[in-house]
């Protein structure tokens, strides 16, 4: 009896231990899997490693990797060769409108968020007056003006 009570003891302690080693594993900063992960070069954190998996072209988002790297300010930062911190960098802030700048410094593929985000006018469709979300694709632009997916499919020429 003391031996079936001290098997189960250690059993359990097993059990805790090995479960404890799950949560101590290395996951993936943006979907918390654990395995296939990598280092991102830009901020160092654990990130899938499944670029590999988007289709050229298909405008995916299936790639934690990918998400990140082209995606968020933290990203564009460290392919520019920026210099500091992306949080703090005017280049960073000139190189987008207002609108693209908050959705890259606050979308869901970065692992750290704009501390301070800026207001902004919605973009709007220059023909119905929609508001069009450009982080979220799905408008076409001429010169300066934008046209939602309903608008831009009528005859530029008659501009």
């Amino acid at each position: 009896m003391k031996g079936q009570k001290r098997a189960k003891a250690v059993a359990k302690k097993k059990a805790r231990s090995k479960k404890r080693e799950r949560t101590d594993r290395a996951r993936c900063g943006l979907c918390g899997k654990t395995g296939n992960l990598t280092k991102t070069e830009c901020c160092d954190q654990w990130i899938c490693d499944d670029e590999d998996r988007y289709v050229l072209f298909s405008y995916a988002r299936n790639s934690c990797y990918r998400n990140h790297s082209r995606y968020t300010l933290c990203g564009f930062h460290y392919a520019e060769g920026h210099s500091g911190d992306w949080q703090n960098c005017q280049r960073c802030g000139d190189s987008f409108e207002t609108e693209m700048y908050v959705y890259y410094g606050t979308n869901e593929y970065n692992f750290e968020t704009l501390r301070e985000v800026p207001d902004y006018e919605p973009t709007k469709c220059s023909k119905c007056n929609s508001v069009i979300v450009l982080g979220e694709g799905g408008y076409s632009t001429r010169g300066g003006e934008y046209f939602c997916e309903r608008c831009a499919d009528f005859d530029f020429s008659q501009l």
